[in-house]
């Protein structure tokens, strides 16, 4: 038995040699002799081919798989990166994609053996792609794909609400003189300024009226009908004075807050004057005389100017309240000076249209009005 096992380890080891030897060597050639038959089983396991499955004809090679992890370069897991598996060989498959599990790893499997890409991306990052070649029956390894943050520039545009422009406006108005003295604050140079609010109206009105000029203005008109003694039952002196004083500008007040916040809120109409400034002599003439009985509305519209109108009318009629017995207005007279009213403020108007612009300084700069 040992012999047996001796000449088995010889053959597998030393077979083709020996067969050679034993043409030679009268020895080796009887102890092959003796032992022939177990030679030719030795003889026939070395001869014979090892068995390769993958060698057989018509069978397909066993297919491969593709896997990795996606974090970031501090070492968190990402969640729901996509991943996409281009095959680039020749009538590769179409690509094929799947998102990362909560552990961030991806796994590709029956995957040909061949060249391959791997593109990883998700929203706000900047998309990596890994290339190589996978091996037959291989299990490769993309191992820790490091996915960093777009650096992106965010554009950020502050747009101001119709309310915060009228504001800014209103308040580039209230700055408006006339040889930098004479308030002009009910005119607009805007072409398309947005509407006041309520508030922004009874602003406007009360900082006119109580503005330093009006107060001048008041005085200096009671001292011209205290020289002339118009209305007389006020009598002279400083106590005629006051009473003319105190009339004059409470005709302005009460004018100025009816006609240029109140009703102007409830109908919902804009004060002021909108300038044009462009177009011909005729047609800006035409549409300043228009503006004494029309206005613009807040929703941008041209409509009767019910605000001022009414507010002239309702100014005099409570004017009566404190004016002379003497003097006071009936109502034929209080609509006949509405009326006048109507053909001052047209006058105004065409003053505003073609004067006063040139005559007050520091205006902000406007882009001109469409014609």
């Amino acid at each position: 038995m040992l012999q047996s096992g001796l000449i088995l380890v010889v053959f597998v080891l030393y077979g083709p040699g020996l067969r050679a030897l034993s043409q030679q060597d009268p020895l080796v050639n009887s102890l092959l002799a003796s032992n022939s038959a177990l030679a030719g089983m030795v003889q026939a396991q070395v001869q014979s081919p090892v068995h390769d499955p993958s060698a057989e004809p018509g069978k397909e090679p066993p297919p491969a798989s593709i896997h990795g992890v996606v974090s970031s370069k501090d070492g968190e897991l990402y969640e729901g990166v996509r991943v996409t598996l281009d095959e680039t060989g020749p009538g590769a498959p179409p690509a094929r994609s799947q998102v990362t599990d909560s552990d961030g790893t991806f796994n590709f499997v029956d995957v040909p053996p061949g060249a391959f890409k791997l593109t990883i991306s998700s929203s706000g990052f900047a998309t990596q792609t890994i290339s190589g070649f996978l091996h037959l029956d291989e299990s490769y390894d993309a191992q820790t794909i490091v996915l960093p943050v777009t650096l992106a520039t965010t554009e950020v545009r502050v747009t101001a609400s119709s309310q915060e422009i009228a504001l800014e406006q209103l308040h580039e108005e209230e700055k408006q003189r006339v040889l930098g003295v004479i308030p002009n604050f009910y005119v607009t140079y805007a072409p398309n300024a947005p509407p006041l609010t309520a508030r922004q109206k009874y602003v406007l009105a009360w900082k006119s009226s109580v503005d330093w000029f009006t107060w001048l203005q008041a005085g200096a008109i009671a001292g011209i009908e205290q020289a002339d003694n118009t209305f007389s039952g006020y009598g002279q002196g400083a106590q005629g004075y006051a009473k003319r004083y105190g009339a004059n500008y409470a005709d302005g007040f009460i004018d100025t807050m009816i006609g240029g916040a109140i009703l102007p809120a409830v109908f919902k109409q804009d004060p002021r004057y909108f300038y044009k400034g462009t177009g011909t002599i005729r047609s800006r003439t035409l549409y300043a005389i228009a503006n004494a009985v029309v206005c613009k509305g807040d929703n941008g519209h041209w409509q009767f100017d019910y605000s001022g109108i009414l507010g002239s009318l309702a100014a005099g009629g409570i004017s009566n309240l404190y004016y002379p017995a003497s003097s006071r207005d009936g109502v034929g007279l209080t609509f006949e000076e509405t009326g006048l009213g109507i053909v001052s403020s047209a006058a105004e108007n065409l003053i505003q249209e073609f004067v006063i612009r040139k005559l007050t300084p520091n205006l902000p700069h406007r882009a001109a009005p469409n014609p």
